[in-house]
């Protein structure tokens, strides 16, 4: 079989949320927080950056820590988080980094590096020309999320800024999605904030009413219009605006992709996931566009893996919403035969509706993924026989993890990776889709698509394969696993044979 990628396409064992990517040269680079496996609060895992060719997305690469927060002078006793960062190639040729390390510290962090994924040394903080901080000036809005761009005329851009979430959060901080030009010198700016997308309370009229912004700016130009990516109130989804013009004149444009796979169409308005925030950022690859953004998981919002979607730019520069896949950066469906971590399902659901990714939300009710050692050091990155892996916990009667897309040819067999003290059978299913089929007795069956076969699942307490002949067609297939029975099973691969 040769060598594929999945979601999240990094390693099993790396949490790097707020992927912003950049092609720089013959390689796209992956900059993004860095969360540790249960941890305990956002990003407290310094910069790394991982990098592929642009010929070939299978082949991520390793390439270090790029930036310890040690480094800012603000950031010493190294307690602080660092938030989502974002990376630009300056006019003179050097990379520069900007951050916000958490909401305890309202300003703009930059540092600069001479290539795109070595060492970044801390440069300065965003200041006004008489050396006022940005963010901590009176009347300032809090620095929150920075993006940053350099458009073809060599104006450079700084996006900032976050909303309220909630109605009876308006007015207790100055927050507000603003936009501000910078000198140079990449650390002064040369216009003051200026207020861009609406937040909550502000949208009325404007299009962005249930959409407005609240995180995670990141802007990019295609085809001449300027398309702005950003986190919504509603948490789970990425949105993006478009413009003629980088600092004004935004108009919702949509939905880009949602990480609890709720549709704004209508066609799905069950939540497939339990869910909690998103950020990412469009990039263009070999011609091809994708967005990455980032999901949740051992019930938690604070250890989240970067994932990735094929997009299509129509003619009017519109997009339309992506679901969620297994297959992600691949272009096209994974091959049919070989073995697959349990952990790339794009869908995780169990017997009730799906919650906020939170212990108090999900308590013991969900399936989650999770891992079966500590957060990876990095020390252990070269040691690949002491790497994590990733696994389904907590399946309980009606747990579903759905897989797309697979190309299967001939598939004749499916076994499964299980242990546990469950007693029932994991039944097959392949295209189920995302429409909604309503509440009748019969519904949940028709919800989850044509079954292909079953199998027998019995307590053990170490891990086990059980397997069964199946009756999978020919074709390109969504894949669904659903466990009916007693007590709980964890889940680590499954194997489709010919």
């Amino acid at each position: 079989m040769k060598k594929q990628v999945f979601n999240p396409y990094l390693p099993e064992y790396e949490y790097i949320p707020d992927g912003e990517p950049h092609v720089f040269g013959d390689r796209i680079y992956l900059y993004g927080s860095h969360d540790r496996f249960d941890g305990k609060k956002f990003c407290l895992n310094d910069y790394v950056c991982y990098s592929a060719p642009v010929e070939d997305l299978t082949n991520w690469q390793y390439e270090g820590e790029i930036y310890n927060r040690k480094e800012d002078p603000r950031l010493a006793e190294g307690t602080h988080e660092l938030w989502a960062p974002d990376v630009v190639r300056g006019k003179d040729g050097r990379f520069y980094l900007y951050y916000c390390p958490d909401d305890k510290i309202r300003s703009i962090g930059v540092a600069v590096c001479d290539t795109p994924a070595g060492t970044y040394h801390f440069l300065g903080l965003v200041k006004d020309a008489k050396g006022g901080i940005i963010g901590e000036r009176t009347g300032d809005t809090i620095a929150f999320d920075p993006g940053v761009f350099i458009d073809e005329d060599g104006e450079i851009y700084l996006y900032s800024g976050n909303g309220p979430r909630t109605l009876s959060a308006i007015g207790k901080e100055p927050k507000a999605s603003v936009v501000m030009k910078l000198s140079d010198d990449m650390l002064t700016i040369k216009s003051e904030p200026k207020k861009l997308l609406p937040t909550l309370g502000e949208a009325k009229g404007t299009g962005f009413e249930g959409h407005e912004f609240f995180e995670a700016s990141s802007i990019r130009k295609i085809r001449g219009k300027y398309y702005l990516v950003y986190s919504s109130v509603t948490l789970h989804e990425l949105c993006y605006a478009i413009s003629n013009h980088p600092d004004g004149g935004y108009e919702f444009g949509g939905v880009l992709v949602s990480n609890c796979d709720v549709f704004s169409d209508g066609r799905n308005i069950r939540m497939r996931n339990c869910y909690g925030n998103n950020h990412g950022g469009i990039e263009e690859i070999k011609g091809e566009y994708y967005i990455f953004y980032h999901r949740q998981t051992n019930r938690t919002m604070f250890s989240r893996q970067g994932c990735a979607e094929k997009i299509q730019i129509g003619e009017d520069g519109k997009i339309q919403q992506v679901e969620m896949t297994s297959c992600g950066l691949l272009g096209g469906p994974l091959e049919g035969e070989g073995i697959y971590p349990a952990a790339i399902c794009c869908n995780l659901t169990g017997a009730h509706p799906a919650s906020i990714s939170h212990p108090l939300a999900m308590q013991n009710r969900h399936p989650f993924i999770t891992q079966d050692r500590e957060d990876m050091s990095p020390e252990m990155i070269h040691k690949p026989e002491d790497a994590p892996r990733q696994y389904i916990t907590n399946g309980k009667n009606g747990m579903t993890a759905v897989y797309r897309y697979f190309d299967c040819r001939k598939v004749t067999k499916v076994s499964v990776e299980v242990r546990g003290s469950a007693r029932g059978k994991i039944e097959i299913y392949v295209d189920a889709g995302l429409k909604d089929h309503g509440k009748e007795k019969e519904a949940e069956q028709r919800r989850l698509g044509k079954k292909v076969g079953a199998i027998k699942i019995e307590p053990k307490r170490e891990w086990t394969v059980f397997s069964k002949e199946v009756s999978i067609p020919d074709g390109v297939h969504e894949l669904i696993f659903s466990f009916f029975g007693r007590g709980k099973l964890d889940m680590r691969s499954f194997v489709l044979e010919k």
